[in-house]
């Protein structure tokens, strides 16, 4: 797709999660395309509002949200926050996120029920939310892992299992907003280059060996596929976990 057909023109778009790395890619790209996009963060206000700069200055239309994945409240807000300003909402984006890792016999507790509130019931949660709102033939996109179909080290059994239920919810999720004809589709990628898992970090050539392609994804290959799904061309696809690993599952 171009990024510059403008084929999400009058659209909205709510990203969590998008102060940096994938998150801001995606928010960017969906702008390109012509969507107003809201976005959340955690704990970042000047790099979301970086993003909110660099969409504006392209001549988009962006909100910087703060609202912590974990708090329930916060993120129902945070939509509420979106239809306020933009007048809708017609694209949800569930990238918020956590990577917490460690053998299972050494797993807090305290790790474990936040891996599930930020990987799971936050995702819940804001879509349960956004239902409400989202305009018929709207689109609900997680961003999942390749580590639900290949956890190939020791230490990454809870965070498999978070997004292994994204691609459960997905599948169900669905068949529920079927009737609308909103679509419901997981991304699933593998290592992505950004600030918290860089390309040339200390796991990067051990995670290298095991992709086909032998190199590390870009913020903008994720987002590329966001866009296919947000838009017109992908109307058929729904219910898919899609892998975007560089063959690391292969």
């Amino acid at each position: 797709m171009n990024p510059n057909s403008k084929n999400l023109s009058g659209k909205v778009a709510l990203v969590t999660g998008a102060s940096r790395g994938i998150g801001a890619a995606i928010a960017k790209r969906l702008a390109a395309d012509g969507a107003a996009v809201a976005i959340t963060y955690s704990s970042s206000p000047e790099k979301a509002n970086e993003v909110v700069r660099a969409i504006e200055s392209a001549g988009g239309k962006a909100l910087a949200i703060q609202a912590d994945a974990a708090d329930e409240k916060a993120v129902r807000a945070a939509v509420t926050k979106t239809v306020s300003k933009f007048g809708g909402i017609d694209i949800l984006v569930n990238n918020a996120g956590v990577a917490l890792m460690s053998p299972i016999e050494k797993f807090t507790i305290e790790d474990f029920d936040k891996s599930i509130a930020v990987n799971v019931r936050s995702v819940f949660v804001a879509t349960q939310e956004a239902s409400k709102h989202l305009r018929d033939g709207g689109r609900v996109i997680h961003i999942g892992s390749t580590n639900s179909d290949r956890m190939p080290f020791a230490g990454g059994s809870v965070y498999a299992l978070t997004k292994a239920a994204i691609v459960g919810f997905t599948k169900g999720l669905a068949r529920d907003l079927a009737p609308r004809q909103i679509t419901v589709n997981n991304i699933q990628p593998g290592p992505v280059n950004t600030d918290m898992n860089p390309e040339n970090g200390p796991f990067a050539e051990s995670l290298k060996s095991l992709m086909a392609l032998k190199r590390y994804g870009s913020g903008d290959e994720i987002a590329g596929m966001v866009s296919y799904l947000a838009g017109p061309e992908a109307s058929y696809v729904t219910g898919a976990s899609l892998l975007i690993d560089g063959g690391f599952a292969a």
